[in-house]
Formats: C-alpha cells, sequence, structure tokens
C-alpha cells in the first residue's frame, strides 16, 4: 500500500497560494488554446492537487470539503479555467471511490491519474456478456485533454424492467474526442466532447447511477472513510463554490491594481479612488464578496459534519446545498459585474484581467448544477413542502 504524509489545509492552501502569478501570466495562452497548458497542469500536479479527492491507501490526501473550497478559491484568484478544471476533476475523482475496490485499484495505480466526467446521461446502453455496451455523447468535458479516465452516465434499458441510469468508468483511450470547446468563458478549460460507439464496459465498471445520488458506495473500503460518507450532489456543489470565490476575489485585485492613477473620463474627478462613488462600488462588491463566501464555507461545513458522523441528509438541507452554490454563483457574478462596469473604457481590451474574470463567471453561471435562478427555485419549491422535480438533489 502506499504510503504519503497527508498535508494539512494550511500547507495545500499555501502550495497553491505560490501558484497564483505563474496561473495569471498563463491565462491567455490557455484562453488562446482552448487548453490548460502543459506546465500548469505540471504545477498543479506537482502541488497534489489532482491527490485532493483520492484515497489515502493509493497516496491520495483525502481532504476534507472546506480544505477543496479553501484551495480552489485560491486557484481561481490565478485563473478561472485551471481552478475549473481543479473542481471538475475533483468530482469525478470523488466519484471513482463509489466503483469497487477492484476498479478502485485499476485506476488509482498510476499517481495523480486524472478523472473527468459528467452528471448528464445523454447516451444509451444495452446489456452485453459480462457488461455493456455503451452508444451515445457527452459535452462539456472539462480537462479532457489531460485526463487518463472519464466517469459516463448513461440510460440502461435491460432487457426486462425499466430504463434506468448507470454511471461507468471508462480509460480515455476508448473514446472519441470532438475539439469543439469554442467558447466565451472558460475559454481554458478544454471542455470538448467525447463519444463512445459501441463501447463495452465490463460490469465490475458499471454502478447504478441513483445509489451514487444517494452515497451509497460499492465499495467496502470506501464506506469507511468520511469523504464518501455524503450523497453526490452535495459533494458536487461544494467542490464549485470555490472557484466562483476565487474569481470575485480575483476580480477585486484586478480592479485595485489599476485604480491608482486612473481618471473618471469627462468628470471632474482627476482620480477614480477618490470618488465616492467609487468608495460605494468597492464596498457593496467586497460586501457581496465576503456573503459569497460564507455561503462557500457554509456548505463546506455541512458535508464535511455530515460525513465525519453520517448524520442522514434531510431533503431541505440537499435543497439548501444547491441554493447555496447557486448563491454564491449569483453574488460572485454580480460583484465582479460592479468591477467591470467601473473599469472604464480602457479595460475592453484582451490583456485586462476583468473581462476575463467576468466572461469566466457568465459562464459558470450558465451550467446547469451552478444557474442561480434554477437551484432557487428547487429550494423554494422544498421549502414549500412539494417534492423536488428532479433526482439531482
Amino acid at each position: 500500500m502506499p504510503t504519503t504524509k497527508i498535508p494539512e489545509r494550511e500547507e495545500l492552501v499555501a502550495r497553491v497560494a505560490a501558484l497564483v502569478p505563474l496561473l495569471r501570466a498563463s491565462s491567455a495562452r490557455a484562453d488562446e488554446e482552448r487548453r490548460l497548458s502543459p506546465e500548469v497542469i505540471e504545477a498543479l500536479t506537482d502541488a497534489g492537487v489532482f491527490r485532493m479527492r483520492v484515497p489515502a491507501r493509493y497516496g491520495g490526501y483525502e481532504s476534507d470539503t472546506r480544505t477543496l473550497v479553501d484551495v480552489t478559491t485560491e486557484l481561481g484568484r490565478g485563473d478561472g479555467s485551471a481552478a475549473w478544471v481543479a473542481q471538475v476533476c475533483s468530482i469525478p475523482g470523488w466519484m471513482v471511490g463509489m466503483f469497487p475496490d477492484s476498479v478502485q485499484d485499476e485506476v488509482f495505480t498510476t499517481p495523480d491519474t486524472r478523472v473527468c466526467g459528467t452528471l448528464s446521461p445523454s447516451a444509451v446502453a444495452e446489456p452485453a456478456p459480462g457488461g455493456i455496451v455503451v452508444n451515445g455523447r457527452w459535452g462539456f468535458i472539462s480537462g479532457a485533454h489531460h485526463a487518463q479516465w472519464q466517469v459516463i452516465i448513461s440510460v440502461l434499458f435491460p432487457r426486462d424492467g425499466e430504463p434506468y441510469p448507470v454511471m461507468a468508468l471508462v480509460p480515455m483511450s476508448d473514446l472519441a474526442t470532438v475539439d469543439d470547446w469554442y467558447a466565451n468563458g472558460l475559454k481554458g478549460s478544454g471542455s470538448i466532447t467525447t463519444i463512445a460507439d459501441g463501447l463495452f464496459v465490463p460490469a465490475d465498471r458499471v454502478v447504478p447511477l441513483p445509489a451514487v445520488l444517494e452515497g451509497r458506495s460499492s465499495s467496502v473500503t470506501s464506506a469507511l472513510i468520511p469523504m464518501y460518507r455524503t450523497p453526490l450532489l452535495p459533494v458536487a456543489t461544494a467542490s464549485t463554490v470555490g472557484t466562483l470565490v476565487g474569481l470575485a476575489r480575483a476580480g477585486q485585485e484586478a480592479f485595485l491594481e489599476r485604480l491608482p492613477g486612473r481618471k473618471i473620463t469627462y468628470t471632474g474627478y482627476e482620480s477614480q479612488h477618490s470618488a465616492p462613488v467609487t468608495h460605494l462600488q468597492v464596498a457593496e462588491a467586497a460586501q457581496k464578496i465576503d456573503q459569497a463566501r460564507f455561503h462557500a464555507v457554509r456548505l463546506a461545513a455541512t458535508v464535511d459534519a455530515k460525513a465525519a458522523d453520517s448524520t442522514p441528509w434531510k431533503l431541505e438541507e440537499r435543497a439548501r446545498a444547491r441554493a447555496d452554490v447557486g448563491t454564491v454563483c449569483a453574488l460572485a457574478q454580480s460583484a465582479v459585474e460592479t468591477f467591470a462596469a467601473a473599469s472604464g473604457g480602457s479595460s475592453v481590451y484582451r490583456d485586462v484581467p476583468i473581462q476575463r474574470i467576468a466572461n469566466d463567471l457568465r459562464a459558470a453561471a450558465l451550467h446547469a448544477l451552478i444557474n442561480p435562478a434554477t437551484n432557487a427555485e428547487l429550494y423554494g419549491r422544498v421549502l414549500c413542502g412539494l417534492e423536488p422535480d428532479t433526482p439531482y438533489i
């Protein structure tokens, strides 16, 4: 069994904080190439980012959710795309722990293995001797260029009974890819499309998705590890909020860095930093970032506390997890839009970071798991005593 010294939260945060200059310097290249550079992937790997949600028996850190939030917040300060890939890989990486131990052995044999994936059942599967055969395609597969495995979701049509969604684990070499990521935000995330064409998947690498949504692992060993004693959706939402807070902080830092020496054109203010309107804008945006951080930390604390003592999740708590990620996104996006609006005409040039940061948050807000309006509606529906209209809760 591999053994490794598990770093404390402060050490991991310090490691990635040291990468912020590299991430900022590499962001333009990532946008142009529509994927992270090898140098950035290597730096993230060396910092241990891809070990955070891996069991300790494979050399992983088994990091709690709060640590993941703090680490991705720092990464988001550097580059939204880098933070996005890190957070996305953490979710299917965690999902590997829901498979039997023999499958985990296969995946985690390679140190720092990266797993990409999706929650969308946009493929179909049928039974075959010893497994299933899958046909379909999955879009928005962030980090696919750098992954060795992908978690795929398909709807299985058994010979007898009703169809149901299944989660499968396949090597990237078994999938075709379409380099179609031409986006306005999170450009460097490399969120391309992958395709399965008559792909056979062995039965041991297939588990029912409803079991994972409820946090039921097929691994006896994983069931003993706190981070696996949580339903999938609270894990996924809590894995996402750090990037959003980090982007908001990046927007504030970018604005304040350009502030000295700027004037407000066609006004009497020779220095923008002396204008009361600027003070009001900065204060309002900063408070929204603080509020976003509150919701992010509360969500992480809830996930970690329930994982530690195996407390069952109430329906309202599950809905609130979805609401929290939506609220974090709405607050972060509003704060950055304020900074962007106050940045003046010169900020339209591509070398001014605020535009990239704002575009990254706009793109993130469109994600089905993050969308503020969708998540608020779901939370309100549950608070009003109705059953959720989705299994993704």
